[in-house]
């Protein structure tokens, strides 16, 4: 409870001060919802008449739209074991736990709607979408608490949970470290239905190895553990370069979807990424 408490005043300050409105200029409702019919009137468009009504009273009527603005957020989590790992400040476990809380505040802050999936190779918890500070720290509780089953992780099991529990379209976080098979045509499919954001979650020990002589490491994922040579320097260059050639695949994927990414790591304060995402979709909106 501890745990929680701190999370959500920590988060709370930072959407206060910095992320509320920028929330709410980025992840406005996108559709439209039916208001009234009404007779019509030199000017509105000719498309909007309804034509049902018009033949019914003889005189024509339009049918009448407004924007709507509530909007729910889906936050579907990667809890596989590679996500309980770290070697700085903190497991990528606990950021995602403090990214989620931010997110979902800033949505309960502006009425929006928050649901949450956890998931590993296969959907471990679904939380339907709701309003209200005691939902998002129920939702907060289940991120740091809760225990999985599944051994490695499966993006498409998630996605494809999605899209049969939300119809209507949500903001989706999705956050994760993407260590998965391939999921490229279904994160398409879904963000045609949905406003998806990847949120990759890293530790500078998956991006370089120190030189620290004969180690043991182990796959998470596998259970698979082996002895390394850490003071090989051809090692360490081949397993930077490795890391590297995955970020750009991933990235090059994103892009090649439409998705917008954001970048998170254990090392560094991940206000940054955030506040820099905003700005530029912000950007991007205005061009528009």
């Amino acid at each position: 409870m501890q745990n929680i408490r701190r999370i959500q005043i920590t988060t709370s300050r930072m959407v206060t001060d910095v992320f509320a409105g920028q929330y709410q200029s980025v992840f406005k409702g996108k559709g439209m919802e039916f208001e009234e019919v009404r007779e019509y009137q030199p000017g509105d468009e000719i498309r909007s008449i309804d034509w049902n009504v018009t033949a019914r009273t003889g005189n024509p009527y339009i049918k009448k739209f407004t924007e709507e603005r509530e909007l729910t957020v889906m936050l579907l989590l990667d809890m596989s074991p590679s996500s309980f790992f770290g070697t700085r400040n903190r497991l990528k476990m606990r950021l995602a736990a403090e990214v989620c809380s931010l997110l979902a505040i800033a949505a309960v802050k502006n009425n929006d709607k928050v649901g949450f999936i956890a998931f590993t190779d296969k959907v471990e918890k679904f939380i339907p979408a709701r309003k209200g500070l005691r939902h998002v720290l129920r939702i907060v509780s289940e991120v740091l608490n809760f225990k999985p089953s599944g051994a490695k992780t499966d993006i498409n099991e998630a996605l494809g949970y999605l899209n049969k529990v939300m119809m209507r379209r949500t903001v989706s976080f999705i956050i994760s470290d993407f260590y998965a098979p391939d999921f490229r045509k279904m994160l398409a499919a879904g963000n045609k239905r949905h406003d998806i954001v990847a949120i990759t979650v890293t530790d500078p020990g998956e991006l370089e190895l120190p030189d620290a002589g004969i180690v043991k490491l182990e796959d998470l994922e596998s259970g698979r553990s082996f002895l390394v040579d850490t003071s090989d320097a051809a090692l360490r260059e081949n397993y930077r370069s490795q890391a590297v050639q995955r970020q750009e695949e991933r990235n090059a994927l994103f892009s090649s979807v439409n998705v917008d990414t954001i970048d998170v790591r254990t090392d560094m304060p991940y206000t940054r990424s955030l506040f820099r995402f905003f700005k530029e979709r912000e950007r991007r909106l205005r061009i528009r």
